[in-house]
């Protein structure tokens, strides 16, 4: 049997409940799950890379335990596809929230099957505790001192606290 590789992307900025939904779910349907933090030059992130690269492994060996292992931690700078390629991917897993999400994600969906026909797009809805979370809600939430607990891993939790601290 052929191992099956996703890759899911993301600025991961910070990592939310609603992402490690994402992953478990990935985890039923990929042997091998790649958490691909998007890189952008333009843009200046609340954690650095190597910040978000501790966050994802430190949250997934919480939740996960063994099955962490199955989840890498990669960094890319293009075209997702190029990602997914890069790392020996055949599937890309995009999270749903609502109806919204489902509209952009089938644009993107139909343009990267132009572009990388051998990949397959794998839509997981969120569940419904966390189809609400949006990091950029947990940023700015946190900014103003608010409790972030119900929307993020504990660790992510305490990073925050200690971003906005300073």
């Amino acid at each position: 049997m052929t191992e099956r590789t996703a890759l899911y992307a993301g600025s991961f900025d910070p990592l939310t409940n609603g992402h490690l939904d994402v992953l478990k779910a990935s985890l039923a349907v990929a042997d091998t799950v790649y958490a691909a933090i998007g890189i952008h030059p333009g843009k200046t992130p609340l954690f650095s890379f190597e910040e978000r690269v501790k966050l994802i492994e430190t949250a997934t060996k919480a939740e996960f335990g063994s099955d962490s292992g199955r989840i890498k931690v990669v960094s890319f700078d293009g075209l997702v596809i190029d990602a997914a390629r890069k790392q020996g991917a055949s599937i890309i897993i995009r999270g749903l929230r609502d109806g919204t999400d489902l509209d952009y994600e089938m644009q993107m969906a139909g343009m990267n099957e132009t572009m990388a026909p051998a990949l397959q797009t794998v839509f997981l809805p969120a569940s419904p505790s966390v189809r609400t979370i949006t990091a950029t809600l947990v940023r700015q939430i946190a900014s103003m001192g608010g409790d972030i607990r119900p929307f993020v891993p504990a660790a992510v939790a305490g990073a925050l606290t200690a971003k906005f601290a300073k």
